[in-house]
C-alpha cells in the first residue's frame, strides 16, 4: 500500500495495530476521520485518552470500572452471595446482555493455559478464594468458556474452593465444546446460566 502522505500512513499504520483491524480497513477509519470537522476528531481522541489514562479495575471483582468499585458490586439490588467466574471483560457484558443474572462476578483475566505459559498465578484466583469466607458467598458459578483450558481452570480452582460450604455450579452445555462465551448468542447464554448445573456432574461428564 502506497501512501503519498506520511501522516495518513502513520495513522493508518497505528489503527492496523488493533485487533481484528487490517491495512485497508485501517485506511478507511483514517479517510472517516478526514472528512470529520475538528470538533468531532477532538472528541474521538479525547476519549480514548481519558480511557486510557482513568480506566481501573474493581478492587472487588475485577471488572473495568471508573471508580473504585463497579457499578455492579456497587450496585445493592444485585444478589451479593452469588459470585459468577469469567475469564475476561467481554464475557461480562455478554452475560449482562442476557439480562438473566443478578449477582455478582469475578473477572480471572484469562484461564490456565500451561502451553502459553499461563499458570494459576497469573490469575486472579486467590483474590476471588479470598472473597468467599469474607462475602459469604452460597453460590460459585463457572462461566468459562468449554474447552480444555477453561475445564482444567475449573478443575483447579474447584478443589480451592472444597472446603468452604457453598454450592458450585457451571453453566450449562448450550454453548458447544470449544466455543467462545463472548460469541455466544444471548438466548443460548441466558439459557445455560439459567439451567447452570453443578461442577461435579459436568466434570464427571467430560472425563
Amino acid at each position: 500500500m502506497v501512501f503519498s502522505s506520511s501522516l495518513l500512513e502513520n495513522a493508518v499504520n497505528e489503527f492496523a495495530k488493533l485487533p481484528g483491524i487490517g491495512k485497508k480497513t485501517a485506511l478507511r477509519l483514517v479517510l472517516h476521520l478526514i472528512k470529520q470537522d475538528n470538533e468531532d476528531v477532538s472528541h474521538f481522541t479525547e476519549a480514548i485518552q481519558k480511557m486510557k489514562e482513568q480506566i481501573r479495575f474493581c478492587s472487588r471483582c475485577n471488572n473495568i470500572s471508573d471508580t473504585t468499585l463497579c457499578n455492579i458490586c456497587s450496585n445493592p439490588s444485585r444478589k451479593q452471595d452469588i459470585i459468577c467466574v469469567v475469564e475476561n471483560v467481554r464475557d461480562v457484558i455478554a452475560i449482562e446482555s442476557t439480562q438473566q443474572y443478578n449477582g455478582l462476578y469475578h473477572v480471572l483475566g484469562g484461564i490456565i493455559s500451561p502451553l502459553d505459559g499461563i499458570g494459576p498465578d497469573q490469575l486472579s484466583i486467590e483474590p476471588l478464594i479470598k472473597r468467599i469466607p469474607e462475602e459469604s458467598t452460597s453460590e460459585v458459578i463457572f462461566a468459562l468458556s468449554p474447552t480444555i483450558q477453561g475445564d482444567t481452570t475449573i478443575y483447579y480452582i474447584q478443589k480451592k474452593l472444597s472446603s468452604y460450604p457453598l454450592r458450585i455450579t457451571t453453566i450449562a452445555r448450550g454453548i458447544a465444546f470449544g466455543g467462545e462465551l463472548e460469541y455466544a448468542d444471548e438466548m443460548t447464554l441466558a439459557r445455560s446460566i439459567s439451567n447452570r448445573q453443578p461442577v461435579d456432574n459436568y466434570m464427571s461428564n467430560n472425563k
